[in-house]
């Protein structure tokens, strides 16, 4: 593999929103810059959204929900989106560097998602011709026909994070799109570029100016996109800090929500495990992407017996991933997006270690490699109790808190206790005991002898403050749809 070359997007001009088919700036003239957090080099300028381009987007996107994309039939849309697949493939190269050069993900990562990318987009435009209503049986005693209709639920406000720009784009926007809804889209900051090329993208493939429009910004355009109007339902992946702001802005005209929200997964790993494959995945299971991952398996508990030889090997496992350059097809492991969320990371770390033990890592990568970006080891943690704020708290770096037990009550206990359940790891050969996990263990996904699988065909989502609702599945695309019951008296 040969190291990626800087892709044509980058050619010097300021990134605009894209408005109704069009590159606009902002209606305040101000851009802010996008940086590589590997380098600190400047990628790009960017124009910075208000409140007035949210609006101006949100009317753009119910002209087109009630005009040109309302005469779309199912096979029209699927058609549109199999090519705006066939797109994403042709440029999969320039979109996955992208990613690498705006957030820090190595590039054999972000190279390694295209074919989730593919078929997430085929799965969902094969939605848009399977969605059906019911009839239903009444009681009247005259003839009355009822039955339902199963409608788009109208404009999509759409925050992404920037932990997987272009990844997040697609998985959020491919199904509104299948069923006939349009979306104002919110990237982070710190993710943009990816996704203004994806709305370019979309436009290539025949979807209608207005369906898709992309805002750039800060968190005063997401709130303004929450709080708007003429905007029906919200789906939101990132914190819970932030989740519970936007359902708060939203309640005031009673959106529907979707939140993928934050976790503090627990990984459990049991003495008859095999642990060749449970090291291997309990490692990249925090690691991978610079722990920058919200399913991340952030707490690893090991039964008793195994522990120090677990934790050795998790250490030593992290400690020998090769750190830096992001578009060296050999590095495993980049930055941290920002400064500000690797001093976030580097708080955590010393708040653990008055805490607990540091057994590795927990400190700012220097040297010619390192000193101009954002760079945060592997960090592992022992002598943690479930009660330490590094066991309770979302870190969001590549930091894990070990800790053992001793019994299956004891490991689905110290699992359950916390307010998160997006996901959770079992390892073990017995089938028996997985299934016991399975059925206890508080978490939208469990994973069985692996970690952190995804697919668009299974619902993902979470327990407790981890989330509302499912993405991914049918289950997702219900999400964009609303019931409209119909009765016709014939007699």
């Amino acid at each position: 593999m040969t190291q990626a070359k800087k892709p044509a997007f980058l050619d010097g001009r300021t990134k605009l929103h894209v408005i109704d088919g069009v590159a606009v700036p902002s209606s305040s003239g101000e851009t802010f810059k996008v940086r590589n957090p590997a380098t600190g080099e400047r990628l790009a300028e960017v124009a910075k959204g208000t409140a007035a381009d949210v609006d101006r987007a949100v009317k753009a996107a119910r002209a087109a929900f009630e005009g040109e994309w309302s005469r779309f039939t199912p096979a029209d849309r699927q058609a549109a989106l199999l090519r705006l697949a066939d797109l994403i493939d042709r440029e999969w190269q320039d979109l996955a560097t992208l990613d690498t050069l705006e957030m820090g993900r190595p590039i054999s990562k972000s190279l390694a998602i295209r074919s989730m990318v593919i078929r997430l987009l085929r799965y969902f435009a094969g939605a848009a011709t399977a969605v059906t209503g019911s009839s239903y049986a009444n009681s009247f005693p005259f003839e009355m026909q009822t039955y339902s209709l199963r409608e788009p639920v109208g404009v999509v406000g759409v925050i992404v994070p920037w932990n997987g720009p272009i990844f997040t784009a697609a998985w959020k926007c491919a199904p509104a799109l299948a069923v006939g809804c349009t979306v104002v889209l919110k990237p982070s900051e710190m993710g943009t570029l990816s996704p203004i090329r994806f709305a370019e993208l979309c436009l290539e493939a025949g979807i209608p100016k207005g369906v898709l429009n992309v805002v750039n910004g800060f968190g005063d355009v997401g709130a303004a996109i929450a709080g708007h109007p003429g905007v029906d339902k919200i789906t939101f992946t990132g914190s819970c800090a932030t989740g519970q702001s936007i359902i708060r802005e939203s309640a005031a005209t009673i959106k529907k929500v979707t939140m993928e929200l934050g976790g503090k997964s627990p990984n459990i790993v049991f003495a008859d495990a095999d642990l060749e494959r449970a090291v291997q995945f309990s490692a990249l299971g925090v690691f991978n992407n610079s722990g920058q991952v919200c399913s991340a398996g952030t707490r690893l508990f090991v039964e008793r017996p195994i522990h120090d030889e677990f934790v050795e090997r998790v250490a030593s496992f992290g400690a020998a991933m090769k750190i830096g350059d992001t578009l060296d097809p050999e590095t495993e492991l980049g930055p941290i997006v920002s400064e500000r969320q690797m001093n976030r990371v580097l708080d955590y770390v010393r708040i653990g270690e008055d805490e607990a033990t540091l057994v590795s890592g927990g400190r700012r990568l220097t040297g010619e490699a390192f000193d101009r970006g954002w760079f945060v080891p592997p960090t592992v943690f022992t002598g943690v109790t479930n009660n330490m704020r590094i066991a309770r708290e979302e870190i969001f770096g590549p930091v894990v808190c070990v800790m053992p037990f001793d019994t299956l009550e004891e490991a689905v206990e110290l699992g359950n206790d916390t307010s998160f359940g997006l996901a959770a790891g079992v390892w073990t050969k017995d089938i028996g005991r997985a299934q016991q996990m399975v059925k206890r263990l508080h978490a939208g996904s469990v994973w069985v002898n692996h970690y952190q699988a995804m697919d668009p065909a299974v619902p993902f989502g979470g327990y407790k403050q981890s989330g509302v609702g499912r993405e991914g599945s049918f289950e997702m695309v219900d999400g964009y749809l609303q019931t409209k019951g119909v009765w016709i008296r014939t007699d």
